[in-house]
């Protein structure tokens, strides 16, 4: 991987994750795939492995990734769906010749079509959102309660009322804000 971009931040949701590239929305936004190569790590380490990655391939994905959120954000929210959002969704899942395949402990892989191109990788991470927005998983979709972040995220907590897209980084950020302010607010009564 490449050390001088930030980290990806990796969740079990193949959609949301992606989704996750762009971090920090309504504050200093963070964009973790500024360059087709990322995109080529980034889809690496999702099992999606391809060659390479053009700067339209790039501008693609980042439309994909928008749609994905600007949906997920909606049906979290229960607001209706995006049309310009769900028709990105669609086109992308439709481009791409991928294949579910068994591996032999039992797991599911994506055999990328033979030239393993990126339209073949977002088809995958468009029927993941597709599958997720649909309400065909067991979960709920929900957004971070960071005010910076507000991230899409799949909330599959047995109670279901996860806050944070992730504890490391959005929940530990506000634990962290809300103990500083209460150490402030103590000095300030003990004097």
């Amino acid at each position: 991987m490449r050390a001088e971009f930030p980290d990806f931040r990796l969740g079990n949701v193949l959609a949301t994750s992606f989704t996750g590239t762009l971090s920090e929305r309504h504050g200093d936004a963070v964009e973790r795939i500024p360059t087709p190569h990322r995109l080529v790590d980034w889809l690496a380490v999702n099992g999606l492995a391809v060659e390479s990655c053009t700067t339209a391939q790039l501008d693609l994905a980042r439309e994909l990734r928008e749609s994905i959120h600007a949906a997920a954000t909606a049906a979290a929210i229960q607001d209706g769906l995006p049309a310009p959002a769900v028709q990105v969704i669609n086109d992308c899942s439709i481009q791409g010749r991928a294949a579910a395949i068994l591996t032999p402990e039992g797991k599911r892989r994506w055999r990328l079509g033979p030239a393993s191109c990126v339209e073949d990788a977002l088809s995958v991470i468009a029927a993941d959102a597709i599958s997720v927005i649909a309400g065909e998983r067991d979960g709920k979709l929900a957004l971070c309660a960071s005010p910076t972040c507000q991230a899409a995220f799949f909330d599959t907590s047995q109670s279901r009322t996860r806050k944070w897209c992730d504890m490391n980084t959005c929940g530990n950020r506000q634990k962290k804000a809300r103990f500083n302010a209460n150490q402030r607010k103590n000095s300030r009564s003990a004097k």
